[in-house]
């Protein structure tokens, strides 16, 4: 680049700062010299826009006052264009384009404003007064998250108020510096607003990002506030840790609760991770804190479980039993049935034309389908082929048990003389259900709907048994996510559930309230395979998928394998071999998507 001027910082040497530009394909980092008029603006972090390949192009300053390569005369940098992350939190940026095999400048920018901000304003109109102590349990739940070191998972039964231990950490260090992660919009609103109520000031990401960076407040956000501009956590709180919602769909995929227990151990913060129903990639090697036992089992509501191994194939979707409870909840002046199928499904789940049972994998006892060739029926998760025979009978005779939502709201309305509402992730908006007395829907009905008598899981299977390692524990979350729709085990409410496995240690774990059983039972199956938490994954995706595999698999250091199409699953040991791995090769041309931690193996 030629020459220009620049920023002095001592003699007649220019200030050199290298940037990171907002291009995702460009991996590179380039050198600039600050001008005169930005020397007391552009900092480490600071958002600028400086001439590349003959354009303007946005960048980051991520590093300053440094000594270019013999040779290279910088050229200045062409504006400034605000405020972006602090220091601190550029540093855990690279780290994650690391960790997650994608481009800095994606993580940069996720913690940016997303409008141009060059001052940081007057302070908050809520003045910081300590506040009370919520009291109740979640005074010995901080105190033991408080006295140890390193994250905490704290098992909190859905029912259960989590933001209590909001309040009490609050209480305790005061509100600078607090970082809290919630899993949807509306639960970070409604924290924000108990948080000013009780007279903490609160900057809500992402409208707030200024409040956030200038500190002195609790900062609260969903997914993108993991990368709150906060200088230095003092603690962190993720509300609903397990939730699918705290992970990137788009690359690179990474997942706000790593990015928060990272910031906590950079910082010297606690980070304490609510969930009712923490999977094993959070408890291994963390220390696990619970209620007691009687007070969870309470937070958990009464859990039917109607086994229909029994029943004919032909009878379709819908028990006796589940009349019977959907007529009586029906019958009460305010009652609400919400009935759940996944309408699209994750596998084709096969039983047994003659006695019903279903078709489990021998090996992992996970589902199987139709191999492409040959006949036999494949397993999903671990990939065991086996004859299409029925294990508890011999029978050659299997078929898909499958329908879908429009079909089954239909037949439910019919069945229980009341008009049905259909609700998927398209439905319209939530006036649509005011008055709606039954609910027919995907997961969606979940989180769309406020409250319910009776919550009916109509295939359960599909999601016990879906081919993914983690399947079981998403299973169970999906129990509890219900169990808040329903209330407690001392009220009225109650989850039913239909399934052909009745004996999976996931719904024994909602029956009895004690998600320990569940993880005790995937512990010696996912060492065995080396699965999450005892080793890393990451899918290769796309045309690119092939000939970037063939250069990791000469490395010696990770397991490559083929799974179909252009796509490729990569194993290692732990994160630092995957992650080191992905970085030491160059991505070849063609598209490639690259899924570190992937939830579709």
């Amino acid at each position: 680049m030629a020459a220009g001027g620049g920023g002095m910082t001592g003699g007649d040497r220019p200030r050199i700062v290298r940037v990171v530009p907002d291009v995702p394909a460009i991996h590179r980092r380039f050198d600039y010299s600050v001008p005169p008029a930005l020397a007391g603006i552009v900092t480490v972090g600071s958002r600028v826009r400086v001439p590349l390949h003959g354009r303007r192009v946005g960048a980051w300053v991520v590093e300053d006052d440094v000594t270019p390569d013999p040779g290279v005369h910088p050229v200045d940098l062409a504006a400034s264009s605000g405020l972006g992350p602090p220091p601190s939190l550029v540093a855990v940026a690279e780290w994650a384009a690391w960790r997650w095999a994608g481009p800095v400048s994606s993580f940069l920018g996720t913690a940016s404003p997303s409008r141009v901000v060059r001052t940081l304003g007057p302070p908050l109109p809520i003045e910081a007064v300590p506040i009370d102590s919520p009291g109740g349990g979640s005074v010995a739940l901080v105190d033991e998250v408080l006295d140890g070191g390193g994250p905490s998972v704290v098992r909190l039964a859905p029912v259960l108020d989590s933001s209590l231990v909001v309040l009490e950490i609050v209480h305790r260090i005061g509100a600078d510096g607090v970082l809290v992660v919630t899993a949807s919009r509306v639960r970070a609103e409604h924290l924000a607003t108990r948080l000013r109520a009780a007279g903490v000031p609160v900057a809500l990401l992402p409208d707030d990002w200024a409040a956030a960076r200038r500190g002195g407040c609790v900062t609260v956000g969903t997914r993108a506030a993991a990368w709150g501009p906060v200088e230095r956590v003092t603690a962190a709180v993720v509300l609903d840790a397990h939730d699918e919602a705290h992970r990137e769909e788009r690359s690179p995929t990474w997942s706000a609760v790593d990015v928060v227990v990272e910031r906590g151990r950079r910082d010297g913060a606690p980070v304490v991770l609510v969930t009712p129903c923490p999977p094993l990639v959070l408890t291994e090697g963390r220390r696990l804190v619970v209620t007691e036992r009687a007070l969870e089992r309470r937070g958990w509501p009464v859990v039917e479980v109607v086994d229909r191994t029994d029943d004919d194939p032909r009878t379709g979707l819908f028990s006796e039993r589940l009349a019977i409870a959907a007529r009586a909840e029906l019958a009460r002046p305010d009652g609400r049935v919400v009935c759940v199928l996944n309408r699209k499904g994750r596998i084709r789940v096969l039983a047994c034309r003659n006695c019903g049972e279903l078709a489990r994998c021998t090996r992992c006892g996970g589902a199987v389908a139709q191999a492409e060739a040959g006949g036999g029926l494949v397993c999903g998760r671990c990939g065991e082929v086996r004859p299409a025979v029925c294990a508890a009978c011999d029978s050659t005779k299997l078929k898909s048990l499958r329908i879908g939502v429009a079909r089954a709201t239909e037949e439910l309305a019919a069945l229980l003389a009341t008009p049905a509402v259909e609700l998927t992730a398209d439905t319209g908006p939530a006036e649509a259900l005011d008055g709606a007395r039954l609910v027919v829907g995907t997961e969606a009905a979940l989180h769309r709907v406020d409250r319910a008598g009776l919550v009916v899981f109509l295939e359960f299977d599909q999601h016990l048994l879906a081919p993914r390692f983690g399947a079981g524990e998403e299973a169970l979350a999906l129990l509890a996510r219900a169990a808040r729709l329903v209330g407690s085990r001392g009220g009225a409410g109650r989850l039913l559930v239909q399934t052909r496995v009745p004996d999976h240690e996931a719904l024994g774990a909602a029956v009895r309230g004690d998600p320990g059983i569940l993880a005790d039972a995937e512990r010696p199956v996912r060492r065995q395979l080396g699965l999450p938490p005892f080793g890393a994954l990451a899918l290769l995706k796309g045309p690119g998928a092939p000939a970037y595999a063939d250069l990791l698999a000469t490395g010696g250091a990770l397991e490559v394998s083929a799974v179909g199409g252009d796509r490729y699953v990569v194993r290692a040991d732990d994160h630092a071999v995957l992650s080191d791995g992905l970085a030491a090769v160059d991505r070849p041309a063609g598209r490639l998507r690259v899924e570190v931690d992937p939830t579709d193996v």
